[in-house]
């Protein structure tokens, strides 16, 4: 009897094993994707700092290859992924007003199109807007604080496009 039970919990056991054991998160990604390009983020928001496409897409390069496996291919629209992006807005304005018609906050918001071309495993077109917003106190000049709230939304539009690619949301 005892051999019975321990052969059926044996059983169990052994169709709950994992097949196969790895570190690397393969997500939902298709295993044909090798390789992705990024042609240079296009500005069409009249107060965007003239540098800013060209740091976004920089750390758009730098987090889908700190997150994934794929690899930067340097000849644009080449790969499995080519990804296109326009700044659509780039905008400062007002928030929290108080007496005397005065903010006590203003808000830095960001918006990105994005055309994200598949061509492995069925050629497929993905498009995503992004739309990322910080708020900083209204007394302290933009200028000061421009950098840091960049980056931080540069972060936010990045997990944006990652989850669109890997989670497809």
């Amino acid at each position: 009897m005892k051999t019975i039970f321990f052969s059926c919990i044996l059983i169990l056991i052994s169709g709950c094993w994992p097949t196969s054991v790895s570190f690397q998160d393969s997500g939902s990604m298709p295993k044909e994707w090798k390789s992705y390009s990024i042609q240079l983020l296009e500005n069409n928001s009249p107060n965007t700092p003239i540098s800013y496409p060209a740091r976004l897409t920089e750390s758009l390069k730098d987090a889908i290859q700190n997150n994934s496996r794929l690899q930067l291919n340097t000849e644009i629209g080449k790969g499995e992924l080519f990804i296109k992006g326009t700044i659509t807005n780039y905008v400062v304005t007002p928030i929290a007003i108080q007496d005397g018609d005065n903010a006590a906050k203003n808000r830095l918001t960001v918006s990105v199109n994005f055309d994200i071309y598949v061509s492995e495993p069925e050629e497929d077109i993905m498009k995503m807007t992004s739309t990322r917003f910080l708020d900083y106190n209204a007394n302290t000049d933009l200028a000061f604080v421009e950098s840091t709230l960049l980056e931080e939304l540069n972060t936010q539009i990045n997990q944006d496009v990652l989850n669109k690619l890997f989670s497809n949301w």
